[in-house]
């Protein structure tokens, strides 16, 4: 069972910062990919970021420059560090990353999502 675990999300007003995480547990064989995605309300699910296992990056140009997307593979856990937060970027972020997990029927790839995160910008 693979469990993903997001913190960092708040309150924190125009012109801000926040850093949010997201760490990996359970009958993990590999990570690959991570990445950052967001849903404002009554919107679709947005991509923002990802990051490969050798580091290379990619970014949404919503958030490109503002945004950095980081990974500890010991920890198993990717960050994304916002900066210059601006209220159209309130949402709830989401991390999902690409693991292979030891499962009864041997290592499976797949996606897998954390809960989710609550990040409110004011202006």
């Amino acid at each position: 069972q693979v469990q993903l675990v997001e913190s960092g999300g708040g309150l924190v007003q125009a012109g801000g910062s926040l850093r949010l995480s997201c760490a990996a547990s359970g009958m993990l064989f590999s990570i690959d990919d991570m990445g950052w995605y967001r849903q404002a309300p009554g919107k679709q699910r947005e991509w923002l970021a990802d990051i490969s296992t050798g580091g290379g990056t990619n970014y949404a140009g919503s958030v490109k420059g503002r945004f950095t997307i980081s990974r500890d593979n010991a920890k198993n856990t990717a960050y994304l560090q916002m900066n210059s937060l601006i209220p159209e970027d309130t949402a709830v972020y989401y991390c999902k990353f690409n693991i292979r997990a030891m499962t009864t029927k041997g290592i499976i790839g797949g996606d897998y999502w954390g809960q989710g995160t609550q990040v409110t910008v004011s202006s």
